[in-house]
């Protein structure tokens, strides 16, 4: 599951791998959700094309530059979905009661405590708001808080995938 550069590292070192990886990306000029998906890549064998990241691009600036839900946040789903998600949701209809259950059991479970632990640490998942505070979207300011924002993002991308 793990790439290289991730192997016999505990997992407080591959969330510090990928605060690194994903800031080096945005000052590469990487969106928010690229820079969490791209990261997330680098470290895991998601067994996915290297093109899969054309899929984050839109979901940037708060999904197409509205500012609604944060693309990190976005992409931090996006790359957890790669370990966590059902590689394949069909089978017989007289499953489907199980495929279920075990979707709303054991996977959204663990997507939703990603989720909730961003919003219990910046009170909102809408990029707008977490913005806001640091003036004109195209300042340095906001960019650097963006940047804080993508690695957490990232780091608990690895936690919720190693848990």
């Amino acid at each position: 599951m793990e790439k290289e550069i991730a192997k016999n590292k505990t997992v407080e070192e591959k969330m510090a791998l990928a605060d690194e990886i994903s800031r080096g990306y945005f000052r590469q000029g990487l969106n928010c959700t690229e820079c969490v998906l791209r990261t997330f890549m680098d470290m895991y064998d998601v067994e996915l094309p290297e093109d899969i990241l054309c899929m984050a691009t839109g979901f940037g600036g708060g999904i197409g530059h509205t500012k609604n839900i944060c693309g990190a946040i976005t992409g931090a789903v996006m790359a957890l979905g790669t370990v966590k998600g059902r590689r394949n949701p069909f089978g017989p209809k007289e499953e489907m009661g199980a495929r279920i259950q075990h979707l709303q059991g054991d996977i959204y479970p663990v997507f939703g405590k990603m989720v909730n632990e961003i919003e219990d640490k910046y009170g909102t998942l809408i990029c707008r708001e977490m913005s806001q505070p640091f003036g004109d979207f195209d300042s340095k300011p906001r960019k650097k808080n963006c940047m804080e924002i993508i690695a957490y993002c990232a780091q608990l991308a690895v936690k919720y995938a190693e848990s």
